[in-house]
């Protein structure tokens, strides 16, 4: 992979933001010395430092050194953060990507200077490990930024570019669904003990299972229902125990599950 050469901000360093870190520096995207993170106690980011990151407290240096800022906070803590950055912010150097959901990238122009390009990303906990479902958005940023970042945060996961009244959907849909879909695997797990197997023994299977599955979709770019299909046999087990979470709603319950995330998820942050 070709590295970037310019320096990136992360502002708020918590799991989603150093995840990236680590991620962007194992894929060879950059050098530890060309990211800063921020945070307001940084003996929290001590190891990050003995690494070679930068590691300050303070938001407004970190914005005037980068080239791309990264703004990894909580929604509630956002406005609080462009108030300190906006007198860094040059819109003919800085490139700002937002991970906040529920946050418009119109919001961001609003509080720093119209005229600076936004891309809003959403990428889930599986960052960690290289495997998030990100999803990029922007209403003013350039072919080229966008591609940039795609091929950013291509180094932890998969990404699609969507619509930007699509975001807080996929909010709902990728960063809440990892803990649907863990939910799902617990309770797997949990059935694995009712008929029989020791607790380990059934995550490890309802785990490995689950997994299988997804990979089934993803190599053989195939629909649920065909995979679905070739282990549902007339009068079988396969069909008896799907009808019978079906008749107590399962699928029911996650689309519901889904769609009252994605209202919450677009009343996380407050304009004011």
């Amino acid at each position: 992979m070709k590295q970037y050469t310019g320096r990136i901000a992360i502002l708020g360093s918590g799991n989603i933001g150093l995840s990236l870190a680590k991620g962007l520096v194992k894929a060879n995207y950059v050098e530890a010395g060309q990211i800063c993170l921020t945070r307001r106690n940084t003996a929290n980011l001590s190891t990050f430092s003995a690494q070679g990151f930068e590691v300050t407290s303070d938001n407004a240096s970190a914005v005037a050194a980068a080239d791309i800022v990264v703004l990894a906070v909580l929604p509630q803590q956002l406005n609080q953060l462009l108030e300190q950055i906006a007198g860094a912010v040059d819109i003919n150097k800085h490139l700002i990507i937002s991970v906040a959901s529920g946050v418009s990238c119109n919001d961001i122009k609003t509080k720093l200077t119209d005229g600076v390009q936004v891309i809003r990303a959403m990428p889930n906990t599986a960052i960690a490990i290289g495997q998030s479902m990100t999803c990029i958005a922007s209403d003013n940023a350039t072919e080229a930024n966008i591609a940039e970042v795609t091929r950013m945060l291509e180094t932890v996961g998969s990404v699609v570019k969507i619509n930007e009244d699509l975001m807080t959907s996929a909010t709902a849909l990728c960063a809440c669904g990892i803990a649907f879909f863990l939910r799902a695997i617990r309770a797997a797990s949990q059935g694995g003990v009712e008929i029989g197997f020791h607790a380990d023994e059934a995550l490890k299977m309802a785990v490995q299972t689950a997994k299988g599955a997804a990979d089934l979709l993803l190599q053989m770019e195939s629909h649920p229902e065909q995979e679905i299909d070739k282990v549902t046999s007339p009068k079988g087990c396969t069909i008896a125990g799907l009808n019978e979470m079906e008749h107590n709603g399962f699928s029911s319950s996650l689309i519901k599950g889904i769609k009252l995330s994605a209202l919450k998820a677009g009343n996380l942050y407050t304009k004011e």
